[in-house]
Formats: structure tokens, C-alpha cells, sequence
């Protein structure tokens, strides 16, 4: 059973958790796209564990580990992270590859973030994370990015030169600092007999593996709603964290692929700027990041919240072909009297919305439109089976999937491996 698993919001549904939950049945977990400003926790009994480029998968030891083609990967991030679950007691030997073709955000992607951002009049800030990947990404779809492959060479140094040469007259011409090439060489030469180890023909790898009846875990970070393509455009990030990246991220077929599975909370939050229709200003919001720890792992910023908003999960649902939810965090709505879910935005003139528009301006001035249901006030996050969650619980969570589509997968009411229940899958 080869598995896509995605995010179906605006991140931070706790794709690393379900990623973990998942990894006990899967031989190889690839990682098909974002970089280090992805953040996914998993929490082992007493131990919480934060990953940013590595699949979560590698908490399993035994497990083979991919970073993919669609990955753009900061070399010292990387090894600043090997190095650390090396440390936690999970080894790598033999059990860690990255894709040669995987694009490298180096430092002068990083000053070009900050410096471009910083550029943005206000109000059209993206809310980057400054970790270099817009400007990777715009590097390789500009054909002249720098990939892992090319550590290999004999004249990487010079490569190196190139490029800091180049980034100078952008960052010149936005008035940062120009950066010195020779110290950059310095910087980075020495990484590499640490990176060349696991440099790897991925997509060699991964057929092989697929042709030995491997079962593979497709690892997406960010999530749907901030997909260059179907996100909240401009305010996404630079790669296509919906299904179909897993196939142009890893080389592997469509047709390789037995299941789509969509991690979803069960309410809404967001990170940075961009629009947020169920977003709460109140002490409901606040309630909700207290009791949900909603805070970016990646950045600490607190995340902005809100009610479930069934027409992202629904677009999510048709952009992905979800087959089965994996919806975390019922236990935060635990000391809620009433929950909300969001159906459709209204805009002024009376016209509703049931997808989520292309355009933001037509959001603007759109209330949303929402359904309250009873909360169940008492405790869930020691639930074992399913059938012993409070009724009123089932009830929002059978609402939500008639609203959505899919079938329910996995359900999570605590932040613990043993806090997540198996329902179909």
C-alpha cells in the first residue's frame, strides 16, 4: 500500500504525528517537497521531537528515509538535524538517502529572503519564515539553482563563486549586503564529504524499492491551502504540497500510488499573513491556541485561529482525492458549550460561496456562514475506541465528513502516539 499523505489546511494539522502512526506499516518514507520551513513534532511518551527537513519516518529505526527531487535543502540545516537524531539514538547508516537532483538553499538565499521581504510594501508581506525557499525555488524554476549533485564535481567551488556573484547584484540592487565569495567557498567546502554519503539516484532507489513490493509513505509539509498553485495565492509558499507533487517530487508514477490520505484539524489555524475567513479574534481564539499549543514549530509565532472551515476541507478533499481524513486535535474542543463549523462565505450583496475562490478580493467583505452543534464538555484525550467518544462529539465529526466527503482514516485526541485511534485504515 503506497500512501500520500497531505496537509488539507494551512499547515500545522499534525502531519508528523499521523506521518509517525503511519510509518509502523510503511519500508520507506520520502520527504517530496518544501524545506527546513516545515515543522513537524512527534511526541514519544515524555519525548517531543521536532523535525524540519528529515521524514518523520526516521523515528523507526529501520526505516529507509528519502529526501526527494522536490525537496530544496539548506546543507547545514540538514546535517544540524542528521546530527541530532543520530543523538536521540535513531541511525542513519545505510538508511538515509538524498535525491541528487534535490535543489540546495544556500546562504544567499537566505539574505535574498529577508532582503525581498523586507522590500514588500505593507500589506503585501508574504510572512516568509527568511529560510531561503522562495528564492531556491525561483533559482530552479530559473535554471540556474544549485543542486545536491553539484557538490560532487571537482569545480563546486567555482559554482559557489558564481552564484554569490550573481545574488550580490540582486541583494546590491535592494539595497543589503553584498556577501564575499570567498568566505561562502569557506563555508561550505567543508560540508561536503559530510553531505556526500547520502547523496543518492532516488528515483533509481525508489523504483527498486517499489519493485521489491516496498510499501511507501509520501511525506508532504505545509499543506493544500499554501500550494503555489491551489493556495491562498500570494500568501503560499513555493512548492505544491497537494497530492500531485508527490509524483514530480519523488519520480515515482501516478499510477504507483494506492491511497490519498488528508490530515485535517478540527478547527482552523493559520501562520503569517493571508487571508483566514473562520479566523477568531476573541476569547474563543484564544481558548483555542492556549488549549491547542498553537505555536509554529518552525518559527514559534503564534498561530492565528479559528473555527473548522468545511469549504477549504472540502476543496482540500476534491484538489487531493482524499480517500481517508486523518483529523487531529478533538481534544481542544473539549471545554467548548457550542462548536462552529464554517459552510460557505456571504458576501454583502447576499451571494454565498461553497468553494473557495481564486481570486482573495472576492473575500473581502464575505462573513462566514456557520453551523453551531453542542459541544460535548468533558474529556476525549484518554478515548481508546472510537465508539466511547461522547455523542455529541461523533455527531460533529459525522457533520463535518458529510460537508468534506472522504471517510474517516485516523483520529487523534492528544498530542501522544498512543492518543491515536485507527477507525478505517
Amino acid at each position: 500500500m503506497n500512501t500520500v499523505l497531505v496537509g488539507a489546511q494551512w499547515g500545522d494539522e499534525g502531519k508528523g504525528k499521523v506521518i509517525d502512526f503511519l510509518t509502523e506499516e510503511a519500508d520507506v518514507v520520502v520527504r517530496f517537497q518544501g524545506g527546513s520551513n516545515a515543522g513537524h513534532t512527534v511526541v514519544v511518551g515524555d519525548k517531543k521531537y521536532v523535525l524540519h527537513l528529515v521524514p518523520s519516518g526516521v523515528l523507526h529505526n529501520g526505516k529507509h528515509c528519502v529526501i526527494g527531487n522536490g525537496v530544496v535543502m539548506d546543507p547545514f540545516d540538514l546535517m544540524r538535524e542528521l546530527e541530532q537524531v543520530e543523538s536521540w539514538g535513531f541511525g542513519l547508516k545505510d538508511r538515509f538517502h538524498i535525491s541528487e537532483r534535490a535543489q540546495m538553499v544556500m546562504q544567499w538565499h537566505r539574505e535574498l529572503d529577508r532582503a525581498e521581504e523586507a522590500a514588500r510594501p505593507e500589506g503585501a508581506k508574504i510572512g516568509t519564515t527568511g529560510r531561503g525557499i522562495g528564492p531556491a525555488y525561483a533559482a530552479k524554476v530559473g535554471r540556474y539553482g544549485m543542486r545536491v549533485g553539484d557538490i560532487l564535481k571537482p569545480g563546486f567551488a567555482d559554482l559557489v563563486r558564481a552564484q554569490v556573484e550573481s545574488a550580490n547584484i540582486k541583494l546590491k540592487s535592494l539595497g543589503a549586503h553584498e556577501m564575499d565569495p570567498e568566505e561562502m567557498v569557506k563555508l561550505y567546502m567543508p560540508m561536503v564529504p559530510s553531505l556526500m554519503p547520502y547523496v543518492t539516484d532516488t528515483v533509481q532507489f525508489m523504483h527498486e524499492s517499489l519493485e521489491a513490493g516496498k510499501s511507501v509513505l509520501f511525506e508532504g509539509a505545509q499543506a493544500t491551502m499554501l500550494d503555489i498553485d491551489f493556495g491562498t495565492y500570494p500568501f503560499v509558499t513555493s512548492s505544491n504540497p497537494t497530492a500531485g507533487g508527490a509524483c514530480t517530487g519523488s519520480g515515482v508514477s501516478p499510477r504507483s500510488i494506492d491511497r490519498v490520505i488528508g490530515v485535517i484539524k478540527l478547527y482552523t489555524t493559520r501562520v503569517g499573513e493571508g487571508p483566514f475567513p473562520t479566523e477568531l479574534k476573541d476569547a474563543d481564539g484564544e481558548q483555542l491556541r492556549v488549549r491547542g499549543g498553537e505555536f509554529g514549530a518552525t518559527t514559534g509565532r503564534p498561530r492565528r485561529c479559528g473555527w473548522f472551515d468545511a469549504v477549504v476541507g472540502r476543496y482540500a478533499q476534491r484538489v487531493n482525492g482524499v480517500d481517508f481524513w486523518a483529523m487531529t486535535k478533538l481534544d481542544v474542543l473539549d471545554t467548548f458549550p457550542v462548536v462552529k463549523i464554517c459552510t460557505g462565505y456571504r458576501r454583502k450583496d447576499g451571494f454565498v460561496y461553497s468553494t473557495f475562490p481564486a481570486d482573495l478580493d472576492a473575500l473581502a467583505g464575505c462573513e462566514p456562514v456557520y453551523e453551531e452543534m453542542p459541544g460535548w464538555m468533558c474529556d476525549t484525550s484518554s478515548t481508546t475506541k472510537f465508539d466511547d467518544l461522547p455523542a455529541n462529539a461523533k455527531k460533529y465529526i459525522a457533520r463535518i465528513l458529510e460537508l468534506i466527503g472522504g471517510k474517516l482514516g485516523v483520529l487523534s485526541v492528544g498530542p501522544k502516539r498512543e492518543t491515536t485511534l485507527r477507525i478505517n485504515i
